[in-house]
This record gives structure tokens, C-alpha cells and sequence, in this order.
């Protein structure tokens, strides 16, 4: 597959758009507008420019990457697309609805695959006419740095699909793979999840301060960062989507989001990229 279609140029997006262009695929990357459009274009560009600049990649191959790489506004030119990966918010009802529409234009055989980090995937194809192309392939952030994709085949996802985009993300796009269920969480999503969530009640009842919270986990057991730091690179909307989702898919009370992360989210307190979250980063 050379021909990749990319919903969504945000963060994640974004970085698949540029990891598979590096790769030497076509890529189209559609968004809501113009403007939108624009800024993932340049979002891309501005992360080929600082590969380069580190001597990950050469500066032709940055020129390269970036000519293989078109924008559009409408979702009628993804008819020629072999391989379309959908980087929508975390919103279910969203990315159900968003697939419903891409039966409609894309051809019988292309694989339809979604970057959700935690709503089942039999949900998302269940308006797909054929659902045994719908499969989940589940990037991590920043996605030319994180060697990892999840793969996740819904009760319905054929085996030619699953072993077809394995064989993507791993012998094309150089990417590790694991397999994962189709229940919430997936694998890494239903073990990290839970523990950031219980690292932000810990510091929500002042059992323990961040620095303290994030200092044990460094230093009792060589984490590279803290949970509370992960949580703010994350994104602390991030961490509430998915934590939302897995509670709603197992209704634990131990998954259910703190009130704090949901103020902290209501307050715009994002994390790393909003300059704000646990820590202060506008400086």
C-alpha cells in the first residue's frame, strides 16, 4: 500500500501523515478546512524541519517527504486511497459516524483503520457495510519518535486486513506491533490509564504532593517520568476520554475520572501542550 489517506492533522495525525510520507507513501491528510488544512501542513513541515536539524533525516529527504504530501477539504478524494487511518478526537459517536461516511467514498477494498486509544472497534465499523475491513491501529504520541502501533481486530475484522496493516506498520513503516484484544484499553491504554488516574486522586485528597508523587515513581522505580508529568504530555483530555471510555466499558469504580481532572480539563488545563496542566510549561 502506497496510497494513504489521513483523517485528521492534528498531533496524531500529523505524525502519521509524516511517518508514512517519510516512508515514501503518497499521503492525503483531510481536514474540516482551509485553514485547517494549512496548519497541519505546516505542522508537518515544522517536524520534518527539526528531524533534520537532529540528523534523524537528511534535508532532501525532508524536501522528499514533504512533495509526497497533499491536503484536502473534501472527503470525495479519498476514492484512490488503499490504506485510510482516521485521527478524530476520542468521540465516539464522532468517529462512527465519520466511518459511515468513508463506506460511502472509498473503495470495497481498502482498509478502513482507526487510531482510537480506547473505544472498541466493532463499535466503529458497526455502519460500515463491510466490516471485516475496519480495523484499529493504535499510534502513540509523538508518532516519528514512539516505536509502538497497537493492532486490534474487532470480533468482524478479516484476517487478510489485520495481517495486510501488521505488515504496514511493521515492515513498511518500521514500527513495533503487538496485537490487542477488542475490549477497552487495548493493552497499554488498560494498564497506564488506571494508574494515572490513581496518581491524580492520590494528589487531588493531599495524601502526597506532584513533585513527591512524580519523584517516587522516578526514583522507586526508574520511570522516565513521573504520572503526574505523563499526564500533562499526554494531554489531560486525553486522559479523561479514555479514562471515560473504560469506565463506561467496565464500570469499576477505580477507572471513573477524578472530579479534579475533569476541572482541570473545564479550565482549559491540558497539559504540555495548552502551557498549562499539573505543572506550569509557559515558559
Amino acid at each position: 500500500m502506497t496510497h494513504l489517506g489521513v483523517v485528521g492533522g492534528g498531533t496524531m495525525g500529523a505524525g502519521i501523515a509524516e511517518v508514512a510520507a517519510r516512508a515514501g507513501d503518497e499521503v492525503l491528510v483531510l481536514e474540516r478546512d482551509q485553514d485547517a488544512a494549512d496548519a497541519a501542513r505546516a505542522r508537518i513541515e515544522k517536524s520534518l524541519a527539526r528531524g533534520a536539524k537532529a540528523g534523524k533525516i537528511t534535508e532532501e529527504q525532508a524536501t522528499e517527504s514533504l512533495a509526497r504530501l497533499r491536503t484536502t477539504t473534501s472527503i470525495a478524494d479519498f476514492g484512490d486511497r488503499e490504506l485510510v487511518i482516521e485521527a478524530l478526537p476520542e468521540i465516539e459517536s464522532l468517529k462512527v459516524d465519520f466511518f459511515s461516511e468513508l463506506d460511502q467514498v472509498t473503495a470495497a477494498d481498502a482498509i478502513l483503520a482507526t487510531n482510537t486509544s480506547s473505544i472498541p472497534i466493532i463499535r466503529v465499523a458497526k455502519n460500515v457495510a463491510d466490516p471485516s475491513r475496519v480495523v484499529g491501529v493504535h499510534f502513540f504520541n509523538p508518532v516519528p519518535v514512539m516505536p509502538l502501533v497497537e493492532i486490534i481486530a474487532s470480533l468482524a475484522s478479516s484476517t487478510e486486513a489485520i495481517d495486510t496493516v501488521t505488515t504496514y506498520a511493521r515492515d513498511h513503516l518500521g514500527k513495533r506491533t503487538i496485537q490487542a484484544g477488542d475490549r477497552g484499553g487495548f493493552v497499554v491504554n488498560a494498564l497506564l490509564i488506571p494508574y494515572l488516574v490513581s496518581a491524580i486522586r492520590m494528589y487531588e485528597s493531599g495524601y502526597a504532593t506532584k513533585e513527591d508523587i512524580d519523584a517516587g515513581m522516578i526514583n522507586g522505580c526508574a520511570h522516565p517520568m513521573g504520572p503526574l508529568t505523563l499526564s500533562d504530555t499526554v494531554g489531560l483530555d486525553v486522559v479523561l476520554d479514555v479514562a471515560e471510555s473504560l469506565y463506561q466499558e467496565f464500570r469499576e469504580p477505580h477507572l471513573a475520572p477524578p472530579p479534579l481532572l475533569q476541572r482541570m480539563v473545564d479550565a482549559g488545563y491540558l497539559g504540555k501542550k495548552a502551557g498549562k496542566g499539573f505543572y506550569d510549561y509557559s515558559k
